[in-house]
């Protein structure tokens, strides 16, 4: 593929997805008197977490887009790798927030899996902080990129497995069709984590890993934003 077509298909995604995320975070706002009363405390939690996501994500996406057409990437590394920390950041709690919505949604406490879980995102936090990770690089660093990415995936695919177990028991489609999301997001981010150093073309799979995550917002928002808004008491005489 050229790469003046590669990069026009990437920026125009890239616009499209912040269109998108933030457009529907903004809906999840103003429906929020719409989600019944035993969603609340999850649909909070779903919201914070796309709030984050769309937050690290306007970092390492806009800035990519903008270093694009001024000039390409490696004029602006310093900018494209605060980006790219930025968003690192925030899906890693946005990982933290989907499980504790996972711990209401089936009225769950937490366990020692579920710690472990929790522990892995300080861990992958602390992975990130050492220069080793040259975030002004516009290729990241084999193999530290994939030590610290490890905590990620075990606390991405631990949240799928407790998504799967109890949406089976509590024949909860919504949070069923989330975990599957999960599941095709990190399917095509880690041949990118592996592969993309090596193979530029393997990173389009950050596109179908995008969707995913959007997949993820969209049903969220049409199970627990949909509702009929709800009725304010009457004031007693």
């Amino acid at each position: 593929m050229p790469e003046a077509l590669r990069q026009g298909i990437e920026i125009w995604f890239d616009i499209g997805y912040l269109v998108t995320v933030w457009t529907v975070v903004v809906l999840m706002f103003l429906r929020r008197g719409r989600v019944a009363g035993k969603n609340r405390a999850v649909a909070t939690r779903v919201l914070w977490a796309f709030v984050l996501l769309g937050l690290g994500d306007a970092g390492h996406v806009g800035f990519r887009v903008f270093a694009y057409l001024n000039g390409g990437l490696a004029q602006h590394t310093a900018l494209v790798g605060i980006g790219t920390f930025a968003t690192a950041v925030t899906v890693t709690f946005f990982y933290m927030v989907m499980l504790d919505a996972w711990r209401i949604r089936f009225h769950k406490t937490f366990d020692w899996f579920a710690w472990t879980l929790v522990a892995m995102g300080v861990v992958r936090l602390g992975l990130m902080l050492p220069a080793v990770n040259q975030w002004t690089a516009v290729v990241s660093p084999m193999p530290w990129s994939i030590i610290r990415n490890i905590p990620l995936t075990i606390q991405g695919l631990g949240l799928v497995y407790l998504l799967f177990r109890d949406s089976a028991r509590a024949k909860d489609r919504t949070f069923n069709l989330i975990a599957w999301m999960i599941v095709i997001s990190f399917a095509c981010y880690i041949p990118v984590i592996l592969f993309a150093p090596t193979h530029e073309l393997v990173g389009m799979l950050m596109i179908p890993k995008t969707c995913a995550y959007l997949a993820v917002e969209f049903i969220a928002y049409n199970a627990l934003f949909r509702g009929k808004p709800r009725k304010k008491k009457a004031r007693q005489a």
